[in-house]
């Protein structure tokens, strides 16, 4: 069983409190908070049993409320990553967001789920956090319920799981922004990490990071990371799985820092991938200190009926599904 216990993070400016709920099994600790869904930390060992936490996150409240921009762990919606302008059709009508991001609309509005506080309990092995996004919010149509359960595995996988319910036709898009620095989350730059992505194609985008529509092939292309290889930096790109959407997690990316021998893969029922090698992280961070894998589907998506779809209507389920899973070598 996973040990799981609360306590008070901290208190918002109108009084509402924040708790950390903290989970332990098979080696993995890991830090959530009931604002935003933060995964603060995920603490594992190296190749020499020497424990740290691997995720960027800030010591107290106070950090994530003056630095929300990042989404320092958190989890991001009703639409993770961008739409383009700000609006978009469905059933015949064209809804409009809040722009903050230039033009388009990112992780779902200036204030998105990463900015809420969710209702949380515990599970047998973990936390379910819950929330009722009502209708209109940040201008998205339909009362949407939507939970996620962070959870343990036997084996010390962190398992975050989403389902959502809607009483109207609306789009829907769940990732977690977590940053990874597997040396540890102050060692610095992450630029000798080696990245491999079960990805044969990925989604170039415009000057205003929106997917032009093709899939491209990242054959002879720096987007070419089908054999591990170091990560460098400037990636802010959606890649195409080629596993597809699917009913249970399928292995999407591996990343590796050979230093600590630690070793993450990420498996997921979604199909796309945003790699983001952050360079606009804020201090105590500097540019490239963690490395993004946002598991969900395509950005710009309810703008593009080539893509796969993010409708969710009444009487359907949304669900999702990601897996990282900790190993060292």
């Amino acid at each position: 069983m996973v040990s799981h216990t609360s306590e008070l993070f901290g208190t918002l400016p109108d009084g509402t409190e924040v708790h950390r709920w903290t989970l332990e099994r098979a080696g993995t600790r890991v830090e959530i908070l009931t604002y935003g869904g933060i995964v603060r930390s995920v603490e594992v060992p190296d190749r020499d049993g020497r424990t740290a936490n691997v995720v960027l996150g800030f010591a107290g409240l106070d950090g994530y409320l003056a630095h929300p921009e990042p989404y320092l762990g958190a989890l991001v919606g009703r639409y993770a990553n961008r739409i383009g302008g700000a609006r978009f059709p469905l059933d015949g009508r064209t809804f409009s967001l809040e722009p903050n991001d230039g033009p388009n609309s990112l992780h779902g509005g200036g204030h998105g789920f990463d900015k809420r506080v969710w209702e949380a309990e515990p599970t047998g092995h973990g936390v379910r956090l819950n929330r009722v996004s009502p209708h209109g919010e940040e201008g998205f149509p339909g009362w949407l319920d939507v939970s996620a359960t962070y959870t343990l595995d036997e084996s010390g996988a962190l398992r975050i799981g989403y389902e959502a319910v809607t009483d109207e036709a609306t789009v829907v898009n769940l990732t977690n922004h977590g940053y990874y620095n597997l040396a540890g989350h102050d060692a610095g730059h992450t630029g000798g990490h080696e990245l491999r992505l079960d990805a044969s194609r990925y989604t170039p985008v415009d000057e205003n990071l929106i997917p032009t529509g093709v899939l491209a092939d990242v054959a002879g292309s720096r987007f070419d990371f089908r054999t591990a290889r170091k990560v460098g930096s400037g990636y802010d790109h959606n890649f195409v799985l080629d596993s597809g959407a699917g009913d249970s997690p399928a292995v999407a990316a591996e990343l590796h820092d050979p230093g600590s021998g630690r070793t993450l893969t990420v498996s997921t029922t979604e199909p796309g991938l945003q790699l983001y090698t952050g360079e606009h992280l804020p201090a105590p961070f500097s540019p490239g200190d963690g490395i993004a894998l946002e598991t969900q589907h395509f950005p710009d998506s309810p703008n593009r009926p080539d893509f796969p779809s993010t409708v969710l209507r009444p009487g359907h389920v949304f669900r999702s599904e990601t897996v990282y899973a900790f190993s060292v070598r």
